[in-house]
């Protein structure tokens, strides 16, 4: 393959800074509580307000005066998430089987009990944030889900929108809490009334500070993947529209500076066009300031031989998001294993599964698509197994497990299942 334009080296993700921050202030929030999550919040967020959860008075002062065209949009959004959250859930089954005459072996789906979302607020609010980390743990059936977002710097409340979509896809307590204090004060709780109290899982994207967060917490609690930068990769021969390539690249590089948008091409005439419309139409941006450098630093267009070739760097690489814009995408369907999210024909593009076409938009970055998939149904729900040995089955299966402890040594188990054998 050939790099026709490569990412400049970057820096660590994640720097020692970060990691001490953040392990003080989870340490901090789990021997103080409330005091901390507060005092952290003054400093990082310019505000704590009275009581950290939003009474029911306080969210409808907030959504007083909301744009109704928005949130009818967002209605739509949610709608669609929750909808294929539906039909994932439905192919989680339980199911028994007798595989012995005499033992009976099977599992359930049981729903995670409590879980917290992170809403994230940055440089874009994501109003659809909500629904993929609330509305879908919904739809798998957890009993309790707890909302935590910042306040916005300057305003003294949540962003109103995404407080909409929170209410809407059905947070049971809302908490204006923000950054790592919030993954603490969901993994320990917090006293005070009404408490948080603690929940099992805590998911949901964040800055790096956030995503820090999790994985010191992991074994507190579950957490659902560790997310950073988004990324996205094209895939695209000949047939492809280079401007449409590129309005994609761009679309994911003004997420912010640290984000990746690489082109993987059989076509070097259509490698030229698409830098010539990145050239084009990064000027038109708005957000060209986060864009501009995120393309001029992480950026990449890579020159395959054939359509064999694409595939196997695009495994290599397991995008977040991975664009088919060929003349045949099934044939790549059947054969790419890693990505994020697979985004199949011209119309597809990353920006649908980001606002809501159904799929979850919290997915693994920097290379996690090799061993997990991203955000689902199936997260929220542990798979139980369970058996059951009739008397007469104790003479079927007691003799070859007795002789497999015996050899091993560990003589109690060999005797519980002795004292099982029909006399």
């Amino acid at each position: 393959m050939e790099y026709i334009k490569k990412a400049q080296p970057q820096p660590a993700a994640v720097s020692q800074e970060i990691r001490d921050t953040v392990s003080q202030i989870i340490s901090d929030v789990e021997r103080e509580g409330e005091a901390a999550v507060r005092r952290y919040s003054e400093k990082f967020d310019g505000y704590c307000p009275p009581s950290l959860r939003l009474s029911e008075k306080d969210i409808a002062a907030t959504l007083a005066g909301i744009d109704e065209e928005v949130t009818r949009a967002m209605d739509f959004s949610i709608t669609q998430v929750k909808h294929f959250a539906e039909l994932q859930r439905r192919t989680l089954v339980d199911f028994e089987e007798e595989t012995l005459p005499g033992v009976t072996i099977g599992q359930k789906q049981v729903p995670v009990s409590a879980v917290g979302a992170y809403i994230p607020g940055g440089r874009y609010p994501i109003l659809t944030a909500p629904v993929m980390t609330i509305g879908v743990p919904k739809v798998a059936g957890v009993e309790r889900v707890v909302a935590c977002a910042p306040i916005q710097r300057g305003t003294r409340q949540v962003n109103p929108l995404q407080l909409y979509g929170m209410v809407q896809s059905g947070a049971d307590e809302i908490y204006a809490i923000g950054g790592a204090q919030a993954m603490a004060a969901m993994a320990f709780g917090l006293g005070g009334d009404p408490g948080l109290e603690a929940v099992d899982m805590i998911v949901g994207a964040g800055n790096a500070y956030v995503a820090e967060a999790k994985r010191q917490l992991f074994g507190v609690v579950g957490i659902d993947l560790l997310a950073g930068p988004t990324e996205i990769l094209i895939l695209a021969d000949e047939s492809a529209n280079p401007e449409a390539v590129a309005a994609d690249l761009l679309g994911q590089a003004e997420h912010g500076t640290n984000s990746q948008s690489v082109l993987i091409t059989t076509s070097r005439a259509l490698a030229d066009e698409v830098q010539k419309a990145i050239d084009r139409q990064l000027p038109t941006l708005a957000t060209a300031d986060a864009a501009g450098v995120s393309w001029r630093e992480l950026g990449e267009i890579i020159l395959v031989e054939n359509d064999e070739e694409m595939v196997k760097v695009s495994d290599q690489v397991a995008s977040e998001h991975l664009e088919v814009l060929t003349r045949d995408p099934d044939w790549y369907l059947a054969r790419l294993k890693n990505y994020g999210s697979l985004f199949l024909g011209h119309n597809a593009t990353v920006a649908y599964g980001d606002k809501g076409i159904g799929t979850n938009h919290v997915l693994p970055t920097s290379r996690a698509a090799k061993y997990t998939g991203g955000l689902s149904v199936g997260k929220f729900i542990k798979t139980l197994t369970w058996q059951r040995v009739s008397d007469a089955a104790n003479a079927t299966v007691a003799p070859h497990f007795i002789k497999v402890a015996d050899t091993e040594g560990m003589v109690a188990h060999a005797a519980s299942m002795r004292l099982r054998l029909p006399s």
